[in-house]
């Protein structure tokens, strides 16, 4: 009977501890008294104007946005993936598709954000309907911005490509060239300073700030937002497949699309970016 009751003594003393336990596992894993929510966000560059708002009207909403700056395009994708960031924004729908696709990510865009559109300029033209047959065009000599060039030039009506020429055509596809343009190849940076020697030039937005050119007012033909061919340029939110309907990171993009940041957009980027929702 002692035993008896010693092993029942020993027994109750177990489930205690185990009770207790339990409870303690269980306020661990709770929510901060608070009850604020945090988003890591990795962003490039400086200038965080854009994200400093949105960082204070996300606070209205108990979320906190931590921005976490990085200097180059590889490791905010890498970061995300290992969960050292909930989402992160910088990066194209075509730079991203083939990022996660050689580095088997799982992935996804939670919505766009801006578009920093390539334009055609000229120092000899107004229009883009006159340049003249036999006219010198110079193009990106790189496959992502030489190809998204000749989509541009095609949306221009100047040149026709091959279907289905994907996002890095080159001057081998182009089927149509009525006006029998002459394409010239330069390294992306050197264009501005070749521009007097072509009719046209077809230049990537962060060369074209850099040399002093405001896209939207100086260029004489540009990307268009709804031309299905852009999208593929537009910037985005990614997140972890898995996180894509966190009602915090979808706050994130609700907060984002809004028309204080279509605003924001237009002054902070003065001309060089267009909101892409």
């Amino acid at each position: 009977m002692k035993l008896k009751k010693l092993s029942a003594i020993i027994l109750s003393a177990l489930l205690a501890i185990t009770s207790l336990t339990a409870c303690g596992e269980k306020k661990t894993s709770t929510k901060p008294k608070s009850g604020k929510q945090v988003i890591k966000i990795g962003v490039t560059g400086d200038d965080h104007k854009l994200w400093d708002n949105i960082k204070t009207r996300l606070a209205k909403e108990n979320i906190e946005l931590k921005i976490i700056t990085f200097s180059d395009y590889i490791r905010p994708n890498m970061a995300l993936s290992e969960g050292e960031l909930d989402a992160n924004a910088f990066q194209t729908i075509a730079y991203f598709n083939k990022f996660k696709e050689d580095h088997k990510l799982d992935l996804t865009s939670l919505g766009y954000t801006l578009l920093a559109p390539m334009g055609i300029y000229s120092d000899k033209l107004k229009n883009i309907k006159d340049l003249k047959d036999n006219g010198k065009v110079a193009i990106p000599n790189d496959p992502t911005n030489g190809g998204r060039a000749l989509l541009l030039l095609q949306s221009a009506g100047l040149i026709k490509l091959k279907d289905n020429p994907g996002i890095t055509p080159t001057v081998k596809d182009i089927v149509a060239n009525p006006k029998n343009l002459k394409i010239s190849e330069l390294v992306a940076t050197q264009i501005p300073r070749s521009i007097k020697d072509v009719d046209i030039a077809a230049i990537n937005n962060g060369v074209a700030v850099d040399a002093n050119y405001s896209p939207l007012k100086d260029s004489i033909y540009i990307e268009d937002t709804k031309n299905p061919d852009t999208k593929n340029y537009f910037n985005i939110i990614a997140v972890r497949t898995k996180d894509k309907n966190n009602p915090a990171l979808k706050k994130l993009l609700e907060i984002y699309q809004g028309e204080e940041t279509k605003k924001l957009i237009s002054d902070i980027y003065k001309d060089s970016a267009i909101p892409a929702f």
